[in-house]
């Protein structure tokens, strides 16, 4: 593990994952749902308390609709519904919650929190500060430097750049290439029919880039691999398809106005009391926010 690093968190999925736990569903002082909010301050609480980051910050999602990839490409993400209303509640409790805690969190109304991290760590990778990236997508797995981490908190074994070498068959530079040649469901990206993470990931082992593999599609035929002649007549006839996908999966880093000092500020306790009672948590978990 890193010696100082600094923790980015992409927030978002660490809301998503509590919010799908229904049942029961805890209420605020005013009878609106807060699972999802809840489940949030359990993680972020566990990351503080266990891993105690002097530099760490939260980005968050906004709109699906005014992404620069829905400029590109308009079915981007349109197999997702908009987030209901309760959500886009407690998702703004997690943002004013670390705002109460002195912790760094911030939104881009035309970028994805994928880019504002990826803003942040190259920021500081031009310092040599080591980046704990905290996420489960693995579509943050190419922002691993050298000296890096991404790790799905606890759930998954962290991953330095042979980690993701072995957990994905690409190093981390060459995750927006493979994404692009196989597609990603869950962002909506198109990929090439037939070709999966893994035959991806031997195309990348031969050719590098997608960059290099478009510029020498026939010797993709000539490949000791099965199906190999297949293999060029996908790439030859989906090639615009990858060049688009290409354009999708890569994490812009130069999201502008993103705050560049990530060092824990002073707790706003009236602040943090009142989000407390509203969320109905008791003096002594009061306490314990206030000690953390």
């Amino acid at each position: 593990m890193p010696k100082n690093p600094v923790w980015l968190i992409d927030a978002s999925i660490y809301v998503f994952r509590p919010w799908f736990v229904r049942q029961p569903i805890p209420l605020d002082r005013d009878g609106n749902p807060v699972n999802a909010v809840l489940g949030f301050l359990r993680f972020v609480y566990n990351l503080l308390q266990t891993e105690q980051p002097q530099q760490i910050a939260f980005a968050f999602d906004t709109s699906l609709k005014t992404s620069i990839r829905k400029d590109i490409y308009p079915a981007y993400k349109a197999n997702r519904s908009p987030a209901p209303d309760e959500l886009k509640y407690q998702f703004q409790l997690c943002r004013d919650f670390l705002d109460a805690l002195g912790i760094v969190q911030t939104a881009s109304q035309h970028f994805e929190a994928d880019d504002v991290i990826g803003t942040w760590a190259k920021q500081q990778q031009a310092i040599g500060t080591p980046c704990m990236i905290i996420s489960g997508d693995k579509d943050l797995t190419q922002l691993v430097g050298e000296h890096d981490i991404w790790w799905d908190y606890g759930r998954r074994t962290p991953l330095p750049p042979g980690g993701v070498k072995k957990e994905f068959g690409v190093w981390p530079q060459q995750i927006p290439d493979q994404l692009a040649l196989a597609g990603d469901v869950a962002d909506n990206i198109p990929g090439i029919p037939g070709i999966g993470m893994a035959t991806a990931a031997k195309l990348l082992q031969k050719f590098n880039s997608v960059e290099v593999l478009l510029s020498r599609i026939p010797d993709i035929g000539l490949m000791k691999t099965r199906g190999a002649k297949r293999l060029q007549g996908l790439v030859e006839e989906h090639q615009a398809t990858l060049r688009l996908a290409r354009q999708l999966t890569s994490i812009h880093s130069e999201v502008p106005e993103v705050p560049i000092d990530l060092r824990r500020g002073e707790k706003d306790l009236p602040k943090l009391q009142a989000l407390c009672d509203t969320l109905q948590l008791t003096e002594q978990q009061f306490k314990l926010w206030v000690n953390v």
